[in-house]
């Protein structure tokens, strides 16, 4: 059975080019479902027109689609909230 932790490995494996740090870190994933053999994430990019976007979009995929047992990842991307880095991260990238 997949857990939510198999997939944040992969999502911690999955970097944003521009800043150079994994999704998962940067908190641009919102939401993870796990159904049988189907993983459901809801996403959003650091600001709505990321040139690096089907980038993610299709890393995210390959690599969570390399979990064992899961035949389909489905990305629900979404701009609402928008993505607001947190303090910690705000430290991190020396904002």
């Amino acid at each position: 059975m997949v857990k939510k932790e198999d997939v944040i490995e992969k999502l911690k494996t999955v970097y944003d080019p521009e800043l150079n740090l994994d999704i998962w870190t940067l908190g641009l994933v919102y939401d993870i479902n796990i159904s049988n053999s189907t993983i459901n994430i809801k996403m959003t990019f650091t600001f709505p027109g990321c040139p690096y976007g089907p980038l993610l979009l299709d890393n995210v995929k390959k690599e969570v689609s390399t979990i064992k047992d899961i035949k389909i990842v489905n990305i629900e991307l979404t701009f609402n909230p928008p993505w607001q880095p947190s303090q910690e991260l705000k430290e991190m990238l020396g904002l």
